[in-house]
């Protein structure tokens, strides 16, 4: 079994469309962990709705070829349709960051987005980004960044998936 982080995104009806998302991977993976997530403008696109990121830890069998298959199946599901706009408005986004022990994101775009960096500093920690440090020192470099935390966003998708009881529930 594997670790694996993935960033999630969305801004056409995100708090639905994530919800949804993390209930489709649920069903093939063990999710283990929600970061916070974050409200920002469209990158370049003011014109766009904001967006919502954070990211999520899991654990899976799949080899990084069927993993890459399920996000994008999961995408399409709802109703994602990649066009050559990178920067196209979407229902959701999934991709890995993290697969095992190496980290698969960019280091460019975990340095000039914070959006994505946040997250995945807060799921993988002891991660070293190559002349950058450890993933947990990166939150440092971005104070000030002008994003919205969304806790209340974290904690309802960690009640819905089993990771966090409601408040005043008994344990068992």
């Amino acid at each position: 079994m594997a670790r694996i982080v993935i960033g999630i995104g969305a801004n056409l009806s995100p708090e639905a469309n994530i919800r949804r998302g993390l209930e489709l991977l649920a069903e093939h993976t063990r999710v283990l962990a929600i970061s916070t997530f974050y409200r920002s403008p469209a990158l370049a696109r003011p014109e766009q709705a904001d967006y919502l990121n954070g990211a999520a830890a899991l654990e899976t069998a799949l080899s990084p070829a069927d993993l890459k298959a399920l996000l994008r199946a999961i995408e399409h599901a709802l109703g994602r349709q990649r066009t050559p706009d990178k920067l196209a408005a979407r229902p959701i986004d999934l991709d890995v960051l993290v697969f095992g022990r190496e980290l698969v994101a960019p280091r460019e775009e975990l340095l000039a987005r914070p959006f994505v960096a946040l997250p995945l500093a807060q799921l993988a920690p002891e991660l070293v980004l190559p002349g950058a440090g450890r993933l947990g020192d990166l939150p440092s470099r971005f104070e000030g960044h002008g994003m919205e935390e969304l806790p209340e966003l974290a904690s309802e998708l960690r009640r819905a998936l089993g990771l966090e009881r409601e408040e005043g529930a008994q344990a068992p």
